[in-house]
């Protein structure tokens, strides 16, 4: 058990007999009245958001997950196929449980994923990953505004905003905390 101050972001809890992860976390204390603590909790089973208010100091009961290395390999339709590094044996994860993080995702990339139980939380990817851009606008000449920013798909199909001088077929490196541009390759 712990205190629900403790609780951040990414920690998985039990709630209402249900196994929950924590996506957001606020504490929030009002000038009257005792402090609580506002979260956005994602029910690991059925993919549901549901925001929950807990007095402050209330204990909570933290459900253990185990880590394991994998590699993603590739998708079919709506199921990802991932392969586990020590015994090569490949496991079939859903859209769903993978959430955003699907728009990271690309052959071969290597990441930890998150079990309770036998159930599959979730995915942890790398902070940073570097990817190939596929389509953008030529940059304008004369148009070098400092900081002017263009869009760019990558290799995932997603949506990055880049510098004018980024060309299509530049490996870019993107962070997968907020879908931003970092740098070149």
């Amino acid at each position: 058990m712990i205190n629900i101050n403790d609780v951040r972001s990414g920690m998985c809890i039990k709630y209402n007999d249900g196994l929950y992860l924590v996506l957001d976390q606020q504490h929030v204390k009002p000038g009257k009245g005792s402090a609580f603590v506002r979260t956005k909790l994602k029910n690991v089973h059925t993919g549901a958001n549901i925001d929950v208010t807990f007095n402050a100091g209330i204990k909570v009961e933290k459900a253990i997950l185990n880590k394991k290395e994998m590699q993603y390999l590739y998708n079919s339709g709506d199921d990802y196929i991932f392969m586990d590094m020590e015994d090569y044996s490949q496991i079939e994860v859903k859209k769903e449980t993978l959430g955003n993080t699907v728009n990271y995702l690309k052959e071969n990339l290597e990441i930890i994923m998150q079990f309770h139980n036998s159930d599959i939380v979730g995915i942890i990817l790398p902070d940073k990953i570097s990817f190939k851009v596929t389509s953008t606008e030529q940059a304008v000449k004369g148009n070098t505004s400092s900081g002017a920013m263009k869009d760019a798909i990558i290799e995932t199909g997603l949506n990055v905003k880049v510098p004018i001088f980024i060309s299509e077929g530049e490996e870019i490196i993107v962070s997968t905390e907020d879908g931003k541009y970092v740098s070149r390759a």
